[in-house]
């Protein structure tokens, strides 16, 4: 019955739409989506890039997916994790899975995403 994954939402307070951007476009390189006006007064924005959609809502009592995450597959691993440090990100390692190159970080509202080399992730590996 499903056919692929259409949009990623993840939480985030009020006000957060400057770090919002600054994380998610400044850093991983994603473009800022318009969104429809009557989404848009709620606050929180959108985010699309190669095949992947991101949106992030305003949630009244905000508190970040600690354990729950999406996980992007991404060009160059060894870049994303050094544009992340040097923005003061902690880059979290994790080797529980044989061949697979990967690691996790949190935005900066505290929501965990974890990011993986392309080629390497779950989805990959299915297709072959």
């Amino acid at each position: 019955m499903i056919t692929k994954l259409d949009h990623v939402q993840l939480a985030m307070p009020a006000g957060g739409e400057e770090r919002a951007r600054a994380f998610y476009s400044g850093i991983l390189g994603l473009a800022e989506a318009e969104k429809p006006p009557a989404l848009a007064a709620r606050g929180g924005c959108w985010f699309t890039g190669s095949g992947v959609h991101v949106h992030l809502g305003v949630e009244k009592d905000f508190r970040p997916a600690t354990k729950a995450h999406p996980a992007f597959t991404v060009r160059d691993l060894a870049e994303l994790k050094a544009a992340l440090e040097r923005a003061g990100y902690e880059v979290i390692p994790d080797h529980a899975v044989p061949g697979m190159e990967r690691f996790y970080a949190h935005d900066p509202f505290g929501n965990r995403i974890e990011f993986i080399q392309h080629g390497h992730g779950f989805s990959q590996r299915a297709q072959g």
